[in-house]
């Protein structure tokens, strides 16, 4: 059987794992859980390719546990069932180390199917290991995920998939009989757009593609060899994050012809049209923003359309929000203020709130001075009273900067106009 490079080069251990420290390095929040044994139910949340099955299977491994493995794709309830009453045999009444169930793409399980996990979770008779490449926030029923950690697993790095690639050369058994000059990257690290797995098969297809054993990758000889254009979408494979991608980017870029068209192509592909509307209610805030309030509103509306009316008429409400966002200014200054927001709280830490705004429930609190000099700004004229609200150490901090576009630089003016110098406006 021909097995693929990324599956001969699965990590076994942990040592063999590459990135996610901040989970499995020697000071990650999962590393001491997993060499204790003491695993609880997690949700491990990232991009395709990331490694999050390798993971689930390093657990299992390093922990000593029976493995059961579902995918979201092809599942039921009635599979569901028969893995827990297998898991809960093969864990044995007397044992402290529960069988493992791992569930990849758990995004995908209806409510009934994740209300079918609940028991077996709360009762310890399997410990969950969830696979999401979306916000488990939005796919994860409450009372599901209430009983699981949600662990984050970030990108990898450009290192890290160079890292990959000397690896496969060096200790894979088929490749590294081979003389590979690995003379440039860059079309190769693009092509696979941070999925190892992708990355991995990539480069096994352009060196399987040499006659001899002397090889030199180059960039030119990577887009030769490798065809882009595949026609078919495929909700469940890599080019859904292609084409979702080129979604955003052509909203984001106001060409309501290209956003409509991927658009098209994800309905014509089966998408879940909340899905899709997810992501517009997103970018409305994100891309658009102040410069157009009320594309936030359209697209909360083109949310609960679709998530009560389906297919195939979805399809036109998403259209008409697709083309009204497309078609809007854009503005990504609250995007950008809440993020420079909390780099400076990270920075500064839990500075004093000033007194004069402080609550004062109780009378001790009014005696030290809490609430003492707030002025009410309804009390003055055109409801303003010049007054200090951030802590003394970032006072004049300017968090959000209006964009240039019409109605935030009429904000920009009426900010400037009630705090004349202080911000800078």
């Amino acid at each position: 059987m021909n097995i693929p490079l990324a599956e001969r080069l699965r990590p076994k251990t942990l040592n063999d794992y590459i990135s996610q420290t901040h989970l499995v390095g020697k000071d990650g929040a999962l590393f001491q859980q997993i060499k204790s044994g003491v695993i609880p139910s997690l949700i491990l949340w990232g991009p395709p390719g990331i490694g999050k099955t390798t993971l689930a299977n390093i657990i299992a491994n390093e922990s000593e546990r029976p493995f059961f493995k579902l995918s979201a794709i092809n599942s039921g309830v009635k599979d569901i069932r028969e893995v827990i009453d297998k898991a809960k045999k093969s864990g044995g009444l007397f044992t402290a180390k529960n069988p493992i169930l791992f569930i990849d793409e758990i995004h995908r399980f209806s409510k009934s199917q994740q209300d079918s996990l609940l028991e077996a979770v709360e009762k310890g008779w399997v410990t969950l290991i969830g696979a999401t490449t979306e916000n488990p926030s939005f796919e994860v029923i409450p009372a599901l995920l209430s009983r699981c950690q949600v662990y984050i697993l970030n990108s990898f790095s450009k290192e890290d998939l160079e890292a990959l690639l000397t690896r496969a050369m060096n200790e894979d058994e088929l490749l590294s009989k081979k003389k590979i000059k690995l003379k440039e990257t860059e079309a190769l690290l693009r092509l696979s757009g941070g999925d190892a797995r992708k990355l991995l098969n990539i480069f096994e297809l352009i060196v399987t593609s040499y006659d001899q054993d002397k090889i030199t990758i180059t960039n030119a000889a990577v887009l030769k060899q490798v065809q882009t254009n595949t026609a078919r979408y495929d909700k469940t494979g890599e080019q859904h994050y292609d084409i979702i991608s080129a979604f955003i980017k052509s909203i984001r870029g106001s060409d309501p012809n290209a956003a409509v068209y991927y658009l098209a192509r994800m309905i014509e592909g089966g998408e879940d049209v909340k899905f899709i509307a997810r992501r517009l209610l997103i970018l409305a805030s994100e891309d658009v923003g102040n410069a157009n309030p009320t594309a936030l509103v359209i697209a909360n509306n083109t949310f609960q359309a679709v998530s009560v009316i389906g297919n195939p008429e979805s399809r036109i409400i998403l259209s008409q929000c697709t083309t009204y966002l497309a078609s809007s200014p854009k503005s990504n200054a609250a995007y950008q203020a809440i993020g420079k927001a909390q780099q400076l709280v990270k920075e500064t830490g839990d500075l004093s709130v000033p007194l004069s705004i402080r609550n004062a429930p109780t009378k001790l609190m009014k005696e030290i001075g809490y609430g003492d000099n707030y002025k009410y700004s309804h009390n003055y004229e055109n409801n303003f009273a010049d007054q200090e609200f951030l802590p003394k150490e970032i006072s004049n901090t300017k968090l959000y900067d209006p964009g240039n576009n019409a109605r935030e630089n009429a904000q920009r003016q009426f900010l400037k106009q009630l705090w004349k110098k202080k911000y800078g406006y």
